[in-house]
Parts: C-alpha cells; sequence; structure tokens
C-alpha cells in the first residue's frame, strides 16, 4: 500500500491545489485531488491483469476550474447533490433561496458547489491508504443556512473497494445531500459507449420527473418498464425506448428508490462489462442511486490523454437521498440540526469475471 502527494497546480485564485496517489498490491489505483475532492483517475485490471482508468476526466486541473470543459467528473457534491425545484425550499418556516443553474432550477449546490472549491486534505498511510478532505462551509454559502463542516475520507482497502465515508455537522437547521459524481466506463481508459454494459439495480421503484427533471412526488414501480435492472441488463437494450420518462431526461437520468429511509450498507448495484471482464460492485447506506446514462456528452469534450467523450461514453451511480427532497415530504428527509451527525457511506468494489 502507498500514498503520493504531488503538487497539481493552482486555481484562479492562486490558491494550491495537490493530486494525491493511492495504490493497492492488487493493482487498485486511485488518484484524487483536493480540488472539488475529484476521482481524476481509477485504475483496476482487466480479466487479462492489464490495468485501465474506469473514469472520465482530464490530465490536467485547469479543465475542472469553472466546470469549464467537465460536468462534475468526479467530483464530491453538495451542500445539497441533486435538483432542487426552482432553487427554492422552506425549513421551519424560513423561505430559502439558491442560485438556479440548470434551467429553473438549482443543481448540484449551484455554481459555486462543493465541487469548486478546494478542501483541506490529510493523507493516511498504511495497509488501507486514505485522504481526509475537509470543508468549511460558511453560513449562506449558495443560499444556504448554517456553516456546515463537512468530511469526505476516501479510502482503497485490501478487498480492492474504493470507500468513501460522508460525515457532516451544522450551526444551524440546514439541508444535506452529499455524493461523488464518478463518470464509470469499465472497458478501460474509455475505449467505447457504455451500451454494452450490464447493468442491476436492486429497485423496484424509481422517482418519476417531470420535463424539467423534477420529482412528481410519486413512486413508479419498475415493473414491465425500461427501469427493471432487478436483474442484469445491457444499457442500450431500452435506453431508446418510446417512454416518456426517458424522453424527459434523453435516456437514463433518474433516482432509483433503494429504501425510503436510509438503511445499514447494503449491495445495491453491479456494472459489468463482458469485453474487460471488469466487474464494479456498489454498496451504499444512502436510500437512493442516481443513474445517468450520459445523455449531455456529445463529443464536445476532450478528456484524459486526447480522448473524445462521445454520446453515452460512461455512466454514473451517484447515491444519495432523493432529488428536491426538501420539496417532497413523502421523501426520506435531509434537514440536519445543530447537534446531529450526517453520515453515509458508499463502496465500490472491483473485480473482475471470466465469463463474457
Amino acid at each position: 500500500m502507498s500514498i503520493e502527494q504531488q503538487p497539481w497546480g493552482e486555481t484562479d485564485a492562486g490558491t494550491s491545489v495537490s493530486i494525491f496517489t493511492l495504490r493497492t498490491p492488487s493493482g487498485l489505483e486511485a488518484r484524487i485531488t483536493n480540488f472539488g475532492g475529484i476521482v481524476t483517475h481509477l485504475l483496476t485490471p482487466d480479466r487479462e491483469g492489464t490495468p485501465g482508468d474506469v473514469v472520465l476526466g482530464h490530465d490536467t486541473l485547469k479543465p475542472y476550474l469553472g466546470r469549464a470543459q467537465s460536468p462534475y467528473f468526479g467530483a464530491l457534491i453538495g451542500r445539497h447533490a441533486n435538483r432542487i425545484a426552482r432553487g427554492r425550499f422552506e425549513l421551519d418556516g424560513q423561505t430559502y433561496q439558491l442560485p438556479v443553474n440548470n434551467g429553473p432550477n438549482s443543481l448540484h449546490g449551484g455554481p459555486g458547489g462543493f465541487d469548486q472549491v478546494v478542501w483541506q486534505a490529510e493523507p493516511i498511510d498504511g495497509d488501507e491508504p486514505s485522504v481526509r478532505l475537509t470543508y468549511v462551509s460558511p453560513d449562506g454559502e449558495e443560499g444556504y443556512p448554517g456553516t456546515l463542516t463537512a468530511v469526505v475520507t476516501y479510502t482503497l482497502t485490501t478487498a480492492n473497494e474504493l470507500r468513501l465515508h460522508y460525515r457532516a455537522t451544522t450551526s444551524a437547521p440546514t439541508i444535506v445531500n452529499l455524493t461523488n459524481h464518478s463518470y464509470f466506463n469499465l472497458t478501460g481508459d474509455a475505449s467505447r459507449d457504455v451500451l454494452d454494459h450490464e447493468l442491476t439495480i436492486a429497485a423496484e421503484a424509481i422517482t418519476p420527473i417531470d420535463e424539467t427533471l423534477i420529482p412528481t412526488g410519486d413512486f413508479q414501480k419498475v415493473d414491465g418498464t425500461p427501469f427493471d435492472f432487478r436483474t442484469p441488463r445491457k444499457i442500450g437494450e431500452r435506453v431508446n425506448d418510446d417512454d416518456e420518462q426517458l424522453r424527459f431526461a434523453g435516456g437514463y437520468d433518474h433516482n432509483f428508490v433503494l429504501a425510503e429511509r436510509p438503511r445499514a450498507l447494503a449491495h445495491v448495484a453491479r456494472l459489468f462489462d463482458s469485453a474487460s471482464g471488469r466487474v464494479m460492485d456498489v454498496a451504499t447506506t444512502q436510500p437512493g442511486v442516481q443513474f445517468y446514462s450520459g445523455n449531455f456528452l456529445d463529443g464536445s469534450v476532450h478528456g484524459k490523454d486526447g480522448r473524445v467523450y462521445e454520446h453515452r461514453w460512461a455512466l454514473c451511480l451517484e447515491t444519495q437521498h432523493f432529488p428536491d427532497t426538501p420539496n417532497q415530504p413523502r421523501f426520506p428527509s435531509t434537514v440536519l440540526r445543530p447537534g446531529e451527525v450526517f453520515e453515509s457511506t458508499t463502496v465500490y468494489a472491483f473485480s473482475v469475471s471470466s465469463g463474457r
């Protein structure tokens, strides 16, 4: 096991940024920067033992700044992940207005969300190398009440896992929904699209959306729909079906209901690429996972080694509380109060299969 720290440039404000490389003897390697807590690289072997990078991103810091060329590639998302309708919510009788940065809605914490700040980093060497990232978000930042202290720890385990542990406390009542926005492509080095990837999600329902991608507040069973991934299904099998929900999102961009309240760490999804043999298993304590099929990738983004990221060149499995939760009384709450602790864990485990 090892961990290395190197300088990785400066923000537009002149703040120095570092990148940390974590490795395990089994061949798993992660590179993580304290700008936005971004996982820039994640290398894992295929069935032949050849390592390949399974996340989209960039080789340098600049494309991430201001999201110039990066639609949240690999980033930590907060203070509240996903969409909030009209950027508005009410808490304890007071209405709060957030910046609107996604059509009529607020997305992923706003234009100055957690993916655009420099986190304090503490590397931790040992049998399971870690990077602990801390960010103190001041009261009123991006419109959110309360001073929020967020701590996110990335760990590579001896079981070939990338483990993310989230913790947050607040000085005043607020809302919190933290996730990671990695774009996965198990082919290695983004060699083709992900439509042949087989996906399994342990969810019997989704939270359907309107044309602005805001949940209606209902729960829709997946039975008989393109959203039934309870058994392995290729992503491309039904992504272009004539289905209203798929039309609204341009593909999959939906919250899958894992539980109606937070729970113990449980296996919730599996992704398999038959050509490379790579398998990624996802476990989480969160009640939902946003499956996004890379609908807005359009060939305009040039990533690592100059690769062009075309339509559906990657997918996201963002473990989370549900979108627009502050405005949806049926959804598990994201309210955090002084004296309480928000905690969650998500694990991405990597292995290979000999089958095709």
